[in-house]
């Protein structure tokens, strides 16, 4: 099954990929709590931003990371 290609909004940063990427490697927490680390770490991020963000971690995780499911 492919999955679609998912469009990358144009807030987010490689480093905000790496950053998230890292976060879920650490295990601190689940990725669903995750908005509060870019709060804390990209105070320049708006809440809607943050959103943004996490939300194409979340759904181009597999685009990204084929060979880790």
């Amino acid at each position: 099954m492919e999955q679609e290609k998912v469009e990358r909004p144009e807030i987010v940063d490689e480093e905000h990929l790496e950053y998230l990427d890292a976060l879920r490697e650490s295990g601190v927490t689940n990725m669903y709590g995750a908005a509060q680390y870019l709060v804390e770490d990209f105070p320049e991020l708006s809440e809607s931003n943050v959103r943004a963000v996490l939300t194409y971690w979340m759904q181009s995780f597999l685009e990204r990371h084929p060979k880790e499911v």
